[in-house]
């Protein structure tokens, strides 16, 4: 037999009642957290120039807590700039936007190592260096404009 018809008229709605306190109270007091890692980090871009082109190196130095996966971002000063072939990380290019995303044998970055990838590149106009990096969505080098060199 049905335990709801089993249960009179007062009892069922006592019973719904407190079964419905019981999922509203769960809801409001089990919070979902999401654990982030602390990132933060220092960039340094080095360039060896040539008419038209360049080779640029990108040195990586983790000064947060421990990263297994890291993706680095910065944007082109100059709209003729642009990625032709990169090393040590995957790239990518969109408009003036550029990213370098790990490779499985270095995305672990332990507090305080260093990676080091590189691209060559081309230009037309200029070949000023980025002035903001991000690893992983967080601004690097304290956020300021200059960017060690």
């Amino acid at each position: 037999m049905n335990v709801w018809r089993r249960l009179s008229g007062q009892r069922r709605t006592l019973a719904l009642a407190g079964a419905g306190a019981l999922v509203a109270g769960g809801l409001v007091t089990l919070p979902v957290t999401v654990a982030h890692a602390a990132t933060q980090c220092d960039v340094s871009y080095t360039t060896s120039d040539w008419q038209g082109g360049f080779t640029a190196t990108i040195n990586i130095r983790n000064v947060g807590d421990a990263l297994n996966g890291w993706t680095l971002g910065f944007a082109f000063p100059d709209s003729g700039q642009r990625v032709q072939h990169g090393w040590s990380a995957r790239w990518a290019q969109s408009g003036q936007n550029v990213t370098a995303q790990s490779e499985s044998w270095n995305a672990a970055l332990a507090t305080g190592a260093t990676v080091s990838i590189g691209f060559n590149g081309a230009w037309s106009g200029s070949n000023p260096k980025p002035t903001s990096f991000t690893l992983n969505g967080v601004t690097c080098n304290g956020g300021g404009p200059n960017p060690t060199t």
